[in-house]
């Protein structure tokens, strides 16, 4: 017994030690012109005939070892003339809904702020508006610190005042041209009930106020993809149906000495402005497209890919969840593909150890070759969003919602018309281990299926999907129930709505309390 006791806590030390490892907490891409670390978020993007139902689609996987884990409503509001709207610094490090960052400065406020969906990147307004993120950082040269709104900041206040992707670019055009951008280079994707746009934007230089940035529209039967790494090449400016730029766009690429047109070559703003040279990233765009559309045989080796493709077929929420969960299984580059054992029957199988998610240390002593996958076990969360123009607002607009690793999470629905998040989702965990914090329950039930991911991680599947295939069953039901009472009153829609979210997602935590408390006495069976 003594000794199964000090093997047992050799183990949890050494897990404990893992967590803490840097190498573990953030592998980050890092391209070779940028400056910062960039944390390899990914984002896609499905155009309404190419959706099965005629949804818009975004999405975001929050792959961040730092950001708040922390979610809230905020609320509707209405301001007095002349009033001042903050604008911070830092608000994704927030340990709650009541600490405020550092005020950064201040802006003038609009006559009213539309509610929203506060994550850690705010994520989905009452309009149906709904945006995703990925960082490509950019040319470093380009990196401005005179002004005030950085990416967190930006994509708020656009939530606050924009209805439609389009108004939300002319609102970032706005409000960086006066306010200034102190951001590194970011890509938005934005998604309303009919339209989807691909938005990348950077700094003006150093010394100057403003913002540089280009914008693509995705057609409406096409599917996009962003992932850490700038992709608008040539854009068309007599084609404003399509097209979208900052008046600077051509001018600051001549000024720095980037472009030069009169040497006959086309001007492209991911080569102006930052690089192609990530293979985490093309890798990852590649896997997006080729799973929607294999009919193309896109080369994984390639530099450029098309902006967006027609699908080979119609997509889900749940396929974009299942692409969200792709470690290119089935590929040359699975990384689990070589930690193989021989079993009792003589028969070479996969290890019950062998992991797409090994840390650093293990994957050279394993001499494992290192892929950036697109599902992360650093996400601190990943949404993925459906805006419907035939339904009213509050009923149409809807995030699927899951903390941690999108591989051993559930992901339950929120919609934009609810009024409050469930109390445990309200609570940061950054800080520290607690049983009252949603995203604990999910993290540690992902953190420990990593000592013999094999086994533990298709036990876990069941949970997941028995929790997440009941939400898409019953979404039909619970809208048409919804729809009847809005026409009632919209009131009774959104408590009836935010009832069910609620209980949907504590009943998801409950189940992952449950089940990590049983994961932690499997260990027993192993020692």
């Amino acid at each position: 017994m003594k000794k199964w006791i000090f093997t047992f806590f050799i183990c949890v030390g050494l897990l404990l030690l893992t967590l803490q490892n840097p190498a573990f907490q953030s592998e980050a891409n890092i391209n070779d012109d940028t400056l910062p670390p960039i944390e390899s978020c990914t984002s896609i993007l499905v155009g309404k005939l190419a959706s099965v139902d005629g949804s818009t689609i975004t999405s975001h996987s929050c792959d961040s070892n730092t950001d708040r884990t922390w979610i809230n409503i905020v609320p509707h509001k209405k301001h007095k003339p002349g009033s001042m709207s903050a604008v911070y610094h830092l608000p994704k490090r927030t340990k709650g809904p009541n600490d405020r960052p550092l005020k950064k400065g201040e802006i003038p406020q609009v006559a009213e702020t539309y509610a929203y969906i506060n994550t850690a990147y705010p994520c989905l307004n009452e309009h149906q508006l709904a945006i995703g993120e990925t960082t490509f950082g950019g040319k470093r040269e380009l990196r401005s610190r005179e002004g005030i709104i950085n990416c967190p900041e930006l994509y708020r206040l656009i939530l606050e005042r924009a209805r439609t992707a389009r108004e939300a670019i002319r609102i970032a055009d706005e409000l960086t041209k006066t306010y200034g951008y102190i951001d590194y280079g970011e890509c938005f994707t934005f998604a309303d009930p009919n339209e989807t746009w691909h938005f990348e934007i950077l700094g003006p230089g150093e010394g100057k106020k403003g913002a540089v940035w280009a914008a693509v529209h995705i057609p409406d039967d096409h599917v996009g993809v962003s992932a850490n790494a700038s992709r608008i090449r040539q854009i068309d400016l007599n084609d404003p149906e399509n097209y979208m730029a900052s008046d600077n766009v051509y001018s600051l690429a001549q000024e720095m000495g980037w472009w030069d047109p009169e040497n006959g070559e086309p001007f492209e703003f991911c080569y102006a402005y930052a690089s192609r040279r990530s293979m985490g990233s093309r890798r990852r765009e590649w896997l997006v497209l080729s799973r929607v559309a294999p009919s193309l045989n896109l080369d994984p080796n390639a530099e450029n890919f098309p902006m967006s493709v027609k699908p080979d077929k119609k997509l889900s929420v749940q396929d974009v969840l299942d692409i969200f969960r792709d470690t290119y299984q089935g590929t040359p580059y699975d990384m689990t593909q070589t930690l193989t054992i021989v079993d009792r029957e003589g028969k070479t199988v996969k290890s019950p150890v062998a992991s797409p998610f090994l840390n650093s240390d293990l994957m050279r002593l394993l001499k494992v070759p290192r892929e950036r996958t697109i599902c992360c076990k650093r996400a601190t969360y990943l949404q993925v969003t459906q805006s419907r123009s035939w339904l009213p607002n509050a009923i149409g607009g809807v995030v699927w919602l899951g903390y941690d690793n999108p591989a051993t999470t559930p992901h339950t629905p929120f919609y934009c018309g609810i009024t409050r998040m469930p109390d445990s989702y309200m609570v940061d965990g950054r800080g520290g281990f607690s049983r009252d914090c949603a995203w604990w329950a999910f993290r540690r039930v992902s953190q420990l299926a990593l000592f013999r991911w094999e086994p533990m991680s298709q036990g876990i599947a069941k949970i997941w999907k028995e929790i997440e295939n009941k939400a898409f069953a019953n979404q039909e039901k619970i809208e048409k129930q919804a729809f009847l009472l809005y026409k009632q009153d919209p009131a009774k829609a959104k408590q009836y709505l935010t009832e069910y979210c609620v209980k949907t997602a504590e009943d998801a935590v409950a189940a992952y309390w449950k089940l990590g408390d049983e994961l932690w006495a499997s260990f027993t069976q192993y020692f």
